[in-house]
């Protein structure tokens, strides 16, 4: 008895039990545990270093790059169309919107064999010259029917051809000859089968087009032996 008194004595007390939590509490612990791991996950994952997507303004200037008109086009006041080319444009009316395909100043020399006035004046016949002058009058009158269209056409009015394919644009001239513009697989502008060397001059009202060749029907061209 004294034993087993003295053993009892040597044991600490008891103490009062703690309440395990209820289960309702545990299940809302584990839940926030779970999404503040998804969260984590979340956050690794966006800013980890990805490649960035295609830039649509690098696709756009690459497509308009390559379908950009390399036609030349010329200062209004810095070019030149000759003195027979501005002796054409002249006989325009001035308050009307025309479009004129004026000949370079090699064709006029070249196909029409015309001369301009200072080259007669040297000849120092006064007679012959103003022949000469009556006669260039008339070749510019003829060859401005054939070029001239009482509108404005801007050379960026000829759509370019879709591939494969020859769409034209049809004009009638002054004269009643029927113009086909269109563009060239450079996007060049062309006019009856005459490519341009310069576009879009802006004489007033006017707008010109030089090109490396002359507008004429066929009677006209047999006039200068077939040139």
């Amino acid at each position: 008895m004294n034993v087993t008194a003295a053993r009892q004595r040597r044991l600490p007390p008891l103490g009062p039990r703690r309440p395990l939590p209820p289960p309702r509490l545990l299940a809302a612990v584990i839940a926030f545990a779970f999404a503040l791991l998804f969260l984590l996950l979340v956050l690794l994952s966006s800013s980890s270093p990805h490649s960035p997507p295609p830039s649509h303004h690098a696709v756009v200037a690459r497509s308009s790059s390559s379908s950009a008109p390399p036609w030349p086009r010329c200062s209004s006041a810095a070019a030149s169309l000759g003195e027979l080319g501005d002796a054409m444009v002249s006989m325009l009316p001035k308050d009307l919107p025309f479009t004129v395909f004026v000949p370079s100043v090699d064709s006029f020399t070249r196909v029409l064999r015309l001369q301009g006035s200072k080259s007669n004046a040297s000849t120092g016949d006064q007679e012959a010259a103003t022949d000469t002058d009556t006669n260039t009058y008339a070749i510019l009158s003829r060859v401005l029917g054939f070029s001239a269209v009482p509108r404005r056409l801007l050379a960026a009015d000829v759509p370019v051809p879709p591939r494969g394919a020859g769409a034209v644009r049809l004009l009638d001239s002054v004269s009643g000859l029927r113009l086909y513009a269109s563009r060239d697989a450079r996007g060049a502008l062309v006019v009856n089968g005459v490519r341009s060397e310069c576009v879009d001059i802006i004489r007033g009202e006017t707008v010109v087009h030089v090109l490396a060749g002359v507008l004429m029907d066929a009677k006209f061209e047999r006039s200068f032996g077939g040139i």
